[in-house]
Protein backbone atom coordinates (compact mmCIF):
# COMPACT_ATOMS: atom_id res chain seq x y z
CA UNK A 1 0.00 0.00 0.00
CA UNK A 2 1.23 3.12 -1.55
CA UNK A 3 2.55 5.80 2.01
CA UNK A 4 2.92 2.62 4.29
CA UNK A 5 6.35 1.69 5.42
CA UNK A 6 7.47 -2.22 5.19
CA UNK A 7 9.95 -3.95 6.84
CA UNK A 8 11.79 -6.64 4.85
CA UNK A 9 12.77 -9.58 6.33
CA UNK A 10 14.48 -12.99 5.45
CA UNK A 11 11.97 -15.57 5.52
CA UNK A 12 13.62 -17.22 7.85
CA UNK A 13 13.66 -14.60 10.63
CA UNK A 14 9.99 -14.09 9.37
CA UNK A 15 8.95 -17.23 9.94
CA UNK A 16 10.63 -16.75 13.59
CA UNK A 17 9.22 -13.43 14.59
CA UNK A 18 6.01 -14.74 13.74
CA UNK A 19 6.29 -17.77 16.21
CA UNK A 20 7.53 -15.03 18.86
CA UNK A 21 4.64 -13.19 18.57
CA UNK A 22 2.15 -15.68 18.54
CA UNK A 23 3.48 -17.57 21.46
CA UNK A 24 3.55 -14.43 23.40
CA UNK A 25 0.27 -13.18 21.85
CA UNK A 26 -2.74 -15.77 21.12
CA UNK A 27 -0.85 -18.82 22.23
CA UNK A 28 0.98 -17.12 25.26
CA UNK A 29 -2.05 -18.61 27.80
CA UNK A 30 -1.94 -22.09 26.62
CA UNK A 31 2.01 -22.17 25.86
CA UNK A 32 3.00 -20.68 29.36
CA UNK A 33 0.53 -23.50 31.02
CA UNK A 34 2.36 -26.55 29.16
CA UNK A 35 5.79 -24.68 29.74
CA UNK A 36 4.95 -24.49 33.37
CA UNK A 37 3.89 -28.26 33.69
CA UNK A 38 6.84 -29.39 32.33
CA UNK A 39 9.00 -27.07 34.90
CA UNK A 40 7.08 -28.48 38.12
CA UNK A 41 7.06 -31.94 36.62
CA UNK A 42 11.38 -31.48 36.22
CA UNK A 43 11.43 -30.06 40.21
CA UNK A 44 9.11 -32.70 41.12
CA UNK A 45 11.77 -35.51 39.71
CA UNK A 46 14.61 -33.72 42.01
CA UNK A 47 12.24 -33.33 45.32
CA UNK A 48 11.06 -36.82 44.51
CA UNK A 49 14.64 -37.94 44.54
CA UNK A 50 15.73 -35.57 48.01
CA UNK A 51 13.15 -37.64 49.54
CA UNK A 52 14.28 -41.00 48.83
CA UNK A 53 17.61 -40.28 49.83
CA UNK A 54 16.70 -38.03 53.00
CA UNK A 55 13.20 -39.79 54.07
CA UNK A 56 13.85 -43.50 53.23
CA UNK A 57 18.25 -43.20 53.36
CA UNK A 58 18.11 -44.52 49.90
CA UNK A 59 21.80 -44.92 48.48
CA UNK A 60 22.17 -41.58 46.14
CA UNK A 61 23.04 -43.87 43.20
CA UNK A 62 20.31 -45.92 43.81
CA UNK A 63 17.67 -42.95 44.11
CA UNK A 64 16.93 -41.64 40.62
CA UNK A 65 13.15 -40.22 40.99
CA UNK A 66 10.05 -41.58 38.93
CA UNK A 67 11.42 -41.84 36.04
CA UNK A 68 14.91 -42.69 36.61
CA UNK A 69 13.62 -46.23 38.52
CA UNK A 70 12.30 -47.22 34.82
CA UNK A 71 15.09 -45.72 33.08
CA UNK A 72 18.18 -45.40 34.80
CA UNK A 73 20.34 -43.68 32.35
CA UNK A 74 18.08 -40.64 32.16
CA UNK A 75 19.86 -39.52 35.75
CA UNK A 76 23.43 -40.46 34.17
CA UNK A 77 22.78 -38.60 31.29
CA UNK A 78 24.62 -35.20 31.04
CA UNK A 79 23.35 -34.82 27.61
CA UNK A 80 19.45 -34.84 28.84
CA UNK A 81 20.25 -32.75 31.28
CA UNK A 82 22.00 -30.10 29.23
CA UNK A 83 18.99 -30.77 26.64
CA UNK A 84 16.23 -30.14 29.95
CA UNK A 85 18.55 -26.74 30.83
CA UNK A 86 18.60 -25.41 27.86
CA UNK A 87 15.12 -26.02 26.83
CA UNK A 88 14.47 -23.78 30.39
CA UNK A 89 16.74 -21.26 29.16
CA UNK A 90 15.35 -20.84 25.37
CA UNK A 91 11.74 -21.17 26.88
CA UNK A 92 12.53 -18.37 29.22
CA UNK A 93 13.80 -15.99 26.50
CA UNK A 94 10.55 -17.03 24.38
CA UNK A 95 8.07 -15.84 26.78
CA UNK A 96 9.50 -13.04 27.94
CA UNK A 97 8.30 -10.49 25.47
CA UNK A 98 4.72 -11.57 26.87
CA UNK A 99 5.48 -10.34 30.00
CA UNK A 100 4.91 -6.33 31.31
CA UNK A 101 6.30 -4.56 34.24
CA UNK A 102 6.69 -6.32 37.43
CA UNK A 103 5.88 -9.63 36.14
CA UNK A 104 8.66 -9.17 33.37
CA UNK A 105 11.33 -7.77 36.42
CA UNK A 106 10.31 -11.31 37.86
CA UNK A 107 10.83 -13.81 34.65
CA UNK A 108 14.47 -11.63 34.38
CA UNK A 109 15.40 -12.62 37.42
CA UNK A 110 14.21 -16.28 36.71
CA UNK A 111 16.29 -16.00 33.35
CA UNK A 112 19.14 -14.95 34.97
CA UNK A 113 19.37 -17.76 37.66
CA UNK A 114 18.53 -20.44 34.64
CA UNK A 115 21.07 -19.15 32.73
CA UNK A 116 23.82 -19.82 35.55
CA UNK A 117 22.61 -23.13 36.23
CA UNK A 118 23.17 -23.98 32.29
CA UNK A 119 26.80 -23.05 32.65
CA UNK A 120 26.58 -25.43 35.25
CA UNK A 121 25.41 -27.86 32.75
CA UNK A 122 27.85 -26.83 30.12
CA UNK A 123 30.73 -27.55 31.75
CA UNK A 124 29.29 -30.89 33.14
CA UNK A 125 28.42 -32.00 29.80
CA UNK A 126 31.66 -30.56 28.29
CA UNK A 127 33.71 -32.72 31.10
CA UNK A 128 31.65 -35.94 30.59
CA UNK A 129 32.61 -35.56 26.32
CA UNK A 130 36.05 -34.71 26.83
CA UNK A 131 36.41 -37.62 29.42
CA UNK A 132 38.05 -35.00 31.98
CA UNK A 133 36.82 -33.71 35.21
CA UNK A 134 38.00 -30.49 36.57
CA UNK A 135 38.88 -30.05 40.21
CA UNK A 136 40.43 -33.80 40.67
CA UNK A 137 36.98 -35.16 41.48
CA UNK A 138 36.29 -38.97 39.91
CA UNK A 139 33.01 -37.76 38.38
CA UNK A 140 31.99 -34.55 36.29
CA UNK A 141 31.84 -31.78 38.70
CA UNK A 142 30.45 -28.06 38.26
CA UNK A 143 32.02 -24.83 40.07
CA UNK A 144 29.39 -24.70 43.07
CA UNK A 145 29.23 -28.67 43.17
CA UNK A 146 32.66 -28.49 44.86
CA UNK A 147 30.71 -27.14 48.06
CA UNK A 148 27.20 -28.47 47.35
CA UNK A 149 26.21 -31.52 46.98
CA UNK A 150 24.83 -32.33 43.35
CA UNK A 151 21.07 -33.49 44.38
CA UNK A 152 21.11 -30.29 47.10
CA UNK A 153 22.37 -28.20 44.13
CA UNK A 154 19.87 -28.93 41.60
CA UNK A 155 17.29 -29.06 43.30
CA UNK A 156 18.04 -25.61 44.74
CA UNK A 157 18.72 -24.06 41.23
CA UNK A 158 15.61 -25.43 40.04
CA UNK A 159 13.76 -24.38 43.40
CA UNK A 160 15.45 -20.72 42.54
CA UNK A 161 14.56 -20.43 39.08
CA UNK A 162 10.92 -21.55 39.56
CA UNK A 163 10.28 -19.28 42.72
CA UNK A 164 10.75 -15.64 40.41
CA UNK A 165 8.59 -17.57 37.41
CA UNK A 166 6.02 -18.35 40.14
CA UNK A 167 5.69 -14.20 41.25
CA UNK A 168 6.27 -13.63 37.55
CA UNK A 169 2.81 -15.04 36.77
CA UNK A 170 1.10 -14.07 39.85
CA UNK A 171 1.89 -10.19 38.55
CA UNK A 172 1.29 -11.76 35.29
CA UNK A 173 -2.49 -13.01 35.96
CA UNK A 174 -3.44 -10.28 38.61
CA UNK A 175 -1.33 -7.22 36.82
CA UNK A 176 -1.91 -3.76 38.11
CA UNK A 177 -3.21 -1.35 35.82
CA UNK A 178 -0.56 -0.25 34.40
CA UNK A 179 1.07 -3.67 33.12
CA UNK A 180 -2.23 -4.74 32.08
CA UNK A 181 -2.69 -1.72 29.41
CA UNK A 182 0.78 -3.48 28.12
CA UNK A 183 -0.58 -6.74 27.52
CA UNK A 184 -0.79 -8.77 24.53
CA UNK A 185 -2.30 -11.99 25.34
CA UNK A 186 -5.29 -13.03 27.32
CA UNK A 187 -3.81 -14.62 30.18
CA UNK A 188 -5.11 -12.43 32.73
CA UNK A 189 -7.59 -13.24 34.80
CA UNK A 190 -9.66 -10.59 36.13
CA UNK A 191 -8.99 -6.77 36.60
CA UNK A 192 -9.46 -5.59 40.52
CA UNK A 193 -13.13 -4.52 39.50
CA UNK A 194 -13.31 -8.27 39.11
CA UNK A 195 -14.28 -7.50 35.01
CA UNK A 196 -12.67 -9.62 32.42
CA UNK A 197 -9.80 -8.51 31.13
CA UNK A 198 -9.16 -9.05 27.54
CA UNK A 199 -5.69 -8.68 25.32
CA UNK A 200 -5.49 -5.21 23.83
CA UNK A 201 -3.71 -6.23 20.65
Amino acid sequence: MEGVATISRPAGQGRLMNLIDDLNGRYHKIALRVFMALVFAHLAEHIIQAIQIFAFNGARPDSRGILGQWWPWLVKSEGLHYAYAIIMLVGLMLFRPGFTGKSRTWWNIALGIQFWHHIEHVLLLGQAVVGANLFGKAVPTSVVQVVVSRVELHLLYNTLVLIPMVIAMVYHLWPPEKDRAEMTCTCAVKSRRGEPVHAHA
